[in-house]
């Protein structure tokens, strides 16, 4: 069984959710959109892989917004065409963060900018615990979706809807894959300014993940887990 992993920047790590697929026995593949010398200047041109050589593909998030044509147009329209075929074709994904955005924009429904933002680590309300559980989960984002036609909304809270499945995918809006390490790096690379403007202080955030992640690997697991059984009906390692 292949996986493949879609890296939008250089600082979105696999995290534990890769751990997870690995624990399953799934062979991974990663590509990279934006590499760390573009960081700057994301605007490139990207040519993603054929999805029918993988068994599930595993889309991360992103420092930039799904709904953002001017700044990242070249690959991110692109992408959410590439992304309704393989939900389309029936080959599952799981979504995360501006993956879980990339398949509602790309089965009709809409991405936009939050009248809040969401950052730290978050309760959310879920109507299919076992699948996705109630946290608390990592948030990074400014930006929220519309529910596509023919999806169905399973997690929210009061900022935003927070987890959908559509086919036999899934998308979160929240970041399973995040740990201490994956926190670091995104507040090396801007982060830390983006905490502070929201009144919290990156220290305590990085420590309190720190003191989080073990529980949150657990959390990470059985959704991975569920995923696989529940939605795209993938093999799994008992």
């Amino acid at each position: 069984m292949r996986a493949l992993f879609i890296q939008h920047d250089h600082v979105s790590p696999l995290g534990p959710v890769g751990d997870r697929f690995a624990d399953h026995g799934y062979d991974i593949d990663t590509v990279l959109v934006v590499p760390e010398e573009q960081f700057g200047s994301p605007n490139l041109a990207f040519e993603f892989p054929d999805a029918g050589a993988y068994d599930v593909i595993v889309p991360l998030g992103s420092p930039w917004g799904a709904w953002d044509d001017a700044c990242i147009g070249n690959w991110l329209l692109p992408e959410i065409e590439w992304m309704r075929e393989v939900v389309t074709d029936d080959i599952p994904v799981l979504g995360i963060c501006f993956g879980g955005q990339l398949i509602a924009r790309a089965m009709g429904g809409s991405v936009a900018p939050a009248p809040k933002g969401e950052i730290g680590w978050t309760a959310i309300w879920s109507d299919r615990p076992a699948l996705v559980g109630p946290g608390p989960w990592f948030q990074f984002h400014y930006d929220r979706w519309e529910v596509p036609p023919g999806a169905v909304e399973i997690a929210r809270n009061p900022v935003a809807s927070q987890a959908f499945t559509i086919r036999r995918s899934l998308a979160v809006q929240f970041h399973p894959e995040l740990d201490a390490a994956g926190l670091k790096g995104w507040l090396d690379w801007g982060g830390d300014a983006k905490v502070a403007a929201d009144g919290q202080d990156p220290a305590v955030m990085l420590a309190q993940t720190v003191a989080e992640q073990g529980a949150a690997r657990q959390r990470t697991n059985a959704l991975v887990d569920a995923f696989l059984s529940e939605v795209a009906g993938l093999p799994t390692r008992a």
